[in-house]
């Protein structure tokens, strides 16, 4: 078993203590003199190490989508090692397209606790000690684009993370083609954010009587057969829905059992009604003969 030195027993102790520093000592190292050591330890201190720890990242699910009207509200968290001291917190928004794309400067906040206002009335930032927090008030499309977060340390040293917002937009433009080959109907939609797939048969919903629908529901395939009637598609999101719709050829089978069925009883009533006629003139006629024939009988 191995001894460690003193001077990797305190190399190890500095990284512990500064949480960010790697004590990385090979065997050949542990051959140098002991004097030299000791000088490469009084050296590390002085290493900025703490600016390696310094992050920033923004909690938001990217894209974020925004409804025009509402608010925008985006997150970041912040880290430091126990060497830094965050002084300053920037937020700013560029266009997400463009050859020279002009970033505008949202808020600048100091980095302790503290809430400041931006540039417009209609923007809030919160500066807490691990996040900070960016507010936007009626949203408008102009307001979409990237929008990076920055902070700054005591030495001036910055680090930044963005993320891309964008207008929520509602569904537009829903069709319905069909692949033939695969018995199957492709639901499409122009631009909607955030499209939910939803498929009617003959303004039902469908089942597994009718056929399957693929797992992002723009997709349905068809097991019925014959493959015929009116199939639906509606797309929805946050704003509203559209649709469209497939007509394929009419069932045929069935409309002609109907038919048949209705013919047949039509038939079976008019057949009814000649016999119970040709009945009532037999019994008539024999009453009639009847009657003539006591007459006859009377008057010899």
């Amino acid at each position: 078993m191995r001894v460690m030195s003193s001077a990797e027993e305190v190399c190890c102790y500095m990284s512990s203590w500064t949480n960010s520093c790697l004590c990385l000592l090979s065997g050949g190292v542990m051959e140098l003199q002991h004097s030299l050591s000791w000088r490469v330890v009084l050296l590390l201190p002085l290493m900025p190490c703490g600016l390696l720890a310094m992050s920033v990242r923004v909690l938001n699910e990217e894209p974020v989508h925004v409804i025009p009207g509402t608010a925008l509200l985006l997150k970041a968290g912040m880290e430091h090692g126990p060497l830094e001291d965050i002084t300053m917190v920037t937020w700013e928004r560029e266009p997400e397209a463009g050859a020279s794309p002009q970033r505008v400067t949202l808020a600048t906040c100091p980095g302790r606790r503290s809430k400041c206002s931006g540039s417009r009335s209609n923007v809030q930032v919160s500066v807490e000690e691990q996040e900070t927090t960016l507010q936007l008030m009626g949203y408008g499309a102009e307001d979409s684009g990237v929008y990076t977060v920055t902070i700054t340390d005591q030495r001036g040293a910055e680090i930044s993370a963005q993320c891309v917002v964008r207008t929520y937009e509602a569904v537009h433009h829903v069709s319905v083609s069909i692949n033939i080959s695969h018995s199957s109907l492709l639901c499409g939609e122009a631009w909607g954010t955030d499209p939910r797939f939803s498929w009617f048969y003959e303004r039902v919903a469908v089942d597994d009587t009718v056929g399957r629908v693929s797992k992002d529901g723009a997709t349905l395939y068809v097991t019925k057969m014959p493959f015929c009637g009116h199939f639906t598609c509606t797309v929805s999101n946050k704003l509203g829905y559209s649709s469209a719709a497939y007509t394929a050829a009419p069932c045929e089978t069935e409309d002609r059992g109907t038919t048949a069925a209705v013919v047949c009883l039509i038939l079976l009533l008019l057949l009814a009604g000649v016999l119970v006629f040709l009945l009532w003139r037999q019994h008539r006629h024999s009453r009639r003969g009847e009657r003539l024939r006591e007459d006859l009988d009377d008057t010899i």
